[in-house]
């Protein structure tokens, strides 16, 4: 009996924020935007695709981007009608597929091995929801076709803006092997850095080490980059894939130096998360603290607790716990996050601990 091959496709929005304000205002049209806030501890959060020629990013310090950009235009976000876009978005992936996996409200995977709409291939279907995407918001997106999600998502980048690339079972193998591991979704920054340490700068460098040999360098991680070496990514599309965090930081206008002044934001950031848990029915057992000095030096601490977080004064004593440590502070703080993770829903809890309690 033949294995069914997985069609799997890739969209990515195009300068999705950017592209939205672009499109709300035609003033903006061909100019280089950043989607932001013009302010000493402002940073970008989407660039225009002209604002990406001075090499302005996302997630790049404002008073950088205006550097390498002079005339860039600031414009603030308004996520709401981001969200709302998104929306429309994903009515049109379910128009073919009920399997859409976000990964944010510019991208996803979609499943469409059998999809709802008769199509002859996932490259027409592609094609379909990019030209609904542009007919219905005025936007474009990029696909990317394959035989798995790794494969996909590469496909994706590969002819970005409006684009759409197709990497067909029979070259899968030899279009990773070209490719420099630094390129590979699910290889940071971090990882990269120690591959090229053992030799590894491409995907062929990567196939020719042996599962064991990777195991030994990269722990739980190395099943995946040795599959992917050889084009082979078994992960499915998980439509209503569990949340794993909840999390909030903020980069202050001015340094905090004082335990008082770091406990009141910790507090004022618990509140936020806690807000989000009751807004999702959610809480947590893990609590994690991200500090960022003003040299940029970063630190994170985590505690895991017996019992999920009950409240928000727990969850604001428990990150105070962690900051303990590192107070008095040797330099000032210019960033505070705080994440609450292992995730569950008080009801499941609940039941869990009723059924514990039977003899």
């Amino acid at each position: 009996m033949t294995a069914v091959v997985r069609r799997i496709i890739h969209i990515d929005m195009d300068a999705f924020y950017a592209s939205v304000e672009q499109r709300d205002n035609p003033a903006l049209k061909g100019q280089p935007v950043a989607v932001g806030r013009c302010q000493e501890r402002g940073v970008v959060a989407a660039a225009s695709y002209e604002a990406r020629k001075f090499g302005v990013r996302s997630a790049m310090p404002s008073v950088q981007a205006q550097r390498k950009c002079p005339h860039l235009i600031f414009v603030p976000p308004r996520f709401d009608v981001y969200r709302a876009v998104s929306a429309q978005i994903h009515a049109i992936f379910a128009r073919y597929t009920p399997l859409i996996q976000p990964l944010s409200l510019d991208e996803a995977y979609l499943d469409v091995t059998h999809p709802l709409l008769p199509r002859p291939s996932a490259t027409a279907i592609a094609e379909e929801i990019r030209a609904a995407i542009l007919r219905e918001t005025g936007l474009t997106a990029s696909a990317g076709v394959s035989y798995n999600k790794f494969l996909a998502k590469l496909a994706s980048d590969y002819r970005k803006p409006n684009g759409q690339f197709v990497i067909p079972p029979n070259r899968g193998e030899d279009f990773v092997a070209a490719l420099p591991v630094n390129a590979f979704h699910g290889v940071g920054p971090a990882t990269a850095r120690r591959m090229h340490t053992l030799g590894i700068h491409t995907g062929a460098d990567l196939r020719r080490f042996s599962l064991d040999i990777l195991r030994q360098h990269f722990g739980k991680a190395a099943a995946f980059y040795y599959g992917i070496a050889r084009g082979k990514d078994d992960r499915p599309v998980e439509p209503n894939r569990p949340r794993k965090s909840l999390g909030k930081e903020v980069t202050f206008e001015q340094d905090l130096r004082t335990p008082a002044e770091l406990h009141a934001a910790l507090r004022e950031l618990a509140s936020k998360v806690w807000a989000g848990c009751q807004k999702r029915n959610l809480t947590g057992r893990t609590i994690t603290l991200k500090l960022r000095y003003t040299d940029f030096e970063q630190c994170t601490r985590s505690l895991s607790l017996a019992d999920p977080v009950q409240d928000q004064e727990i969850l604001a004593e428990m990150a105070c716990r962690l900051l303990a440590p590192l107070l008095p502070v040797h330099t000032p703080v210019r960033l505070l996050g705080i994440t609450l993770s292992t995730l569950l829903n008080p009801q499941d809890q609940e039941a869990t601990t009723q059924l514990s309690l039977l003899p």
